[in-house]
Formats: structure tokens, sequence, C-alpha cells
């Protein structure tokens, strides 16, 4: 399989299902937001502790974000395509939510609201966060526009929450101090 194909040297990218659009379409800057959170994730694993993203909680993450990703790549006319192919989020949200429970209990009950920084690996959580709810915003205005499954939504605003929760826990396993930002 070639890397480059030469198809999308004007502007323009195929989706699932043959139709073709611009590359800034919201459906792409929807599935390029994720694509660009599946990086800041892999850059995530490098730093975060086993303590805290235990298992392969970060790996489940990313495959999910493929399949979310290809969610939107697809029209709602070729849905039931997709379907045939892909699968549906591995990491159920009951069970993120049930992590992001037992994360928060790992830190220190919140005074103020949190800054990004602290250990690396929470500076990365907060980046992958940010990045998440610009995936997140980028997704409501396609769904918006034309309808997607209410599951991303419901995912990706789930796994912001977690990734929050993550870098909380990432400082206080450390032993540092959230950055707290308190008004002057």
């Amino acid at each position: 399989m070639k890397i480059y194909t030469r198809t999308g040297d004007e502007g323009m990218t195929g989706l699932f299902g043959g139709d073709r659009v611009t590359k800034s379409h919201h459906r792409i800057m929807a599935y390029g937001a994720l694509d660009e959170l599946n990086s800041v994730i892999g850059v995530l694993s490098l730093h975060v502790s086993e303590k805290v993203a235990v298992g392969d909680a970060l790996q489940r993450v990313q495959h999910d974000l493929f399949v979310l990703g290809a969610i939107l790549a697809t029209p709602s006319s070729h849905l039931d395509q997709l379907e045939k192919k892909m699968t549906t989020p591995t990491w159920a949200v009951l069970d993120m939510e049930a992590d992001i429970d037992r994360l928060t209990q790992l830190a220190p009950p919140m005074r103020h609201f949190i800054l990004p920084g602290g250990t690396h690996s929470s500076a990365y959580a907060h980046l992958a966060r940010t990045v998440c709810r610009r995936a997140e915003r980028d997704a409501v205005v396609l769904g918006n526009e034309e309808g997607i499954p209410p599951e991303v939504l419901i995912y990706i605003n789930r796994l912001s929450d977690w990734l929050f929760a993550l870098s909380r826990a990432e400082n206080a396993l450390a032993g540092v101090a959230d950055v707290e930002w308190i008004p002057a």
C-alpha cells in the first residue's frame, strides 16, 4: 500500500463510502482532531505511571479513538456499511466512569481550579484533555450539521474527564501539588 496517492493534492479527500469533500469540511476537522488526540495520547503513554493508567488503558483509548474517527469519517448514509467492518469502542463509558472515581480518590480534594502543570505526565494529560475538548467541539459542529451517533460525544466528553482525573492522580502519586488557579 502506497503512502502517497496524489488524490488529495488539490485539497480534497475521500470519506468512507466514496464521497469526496474538501479537507476543511467539518467532518474532516472532527476526525482530524481525534487523530491529533491519538498522537498526544501516544506521547502521554511514554510518561504516565503504571499505577495511574492501569494496564492497557491508554492503548485501549487509542484503539477507541480510531473507531470513533472511522465513525466520524463516515457519512450517515454509509454508516450501515461501516458497522460491518468496525466495532464499537472497547472501553464502556460506565467502566471509564469507575476509573475516573478511582483516579479521583488518589488525589486530594479540589479547592480551586487546576492549571496544567506539575509533573511531565500531568502536563501531557492536560494537553491531551484540551485536545480532547477541541475534538468534542468539532464533533458537536459536525453533529449539528449532519448528525452523528450520540455515543461519540458521550465517549469524548467522558474521556476528557478521565484525562483530567489522570492528570491530578499523576501529580498526587509523585508527591507534587497541583498548580492551583487562585484569583488575584
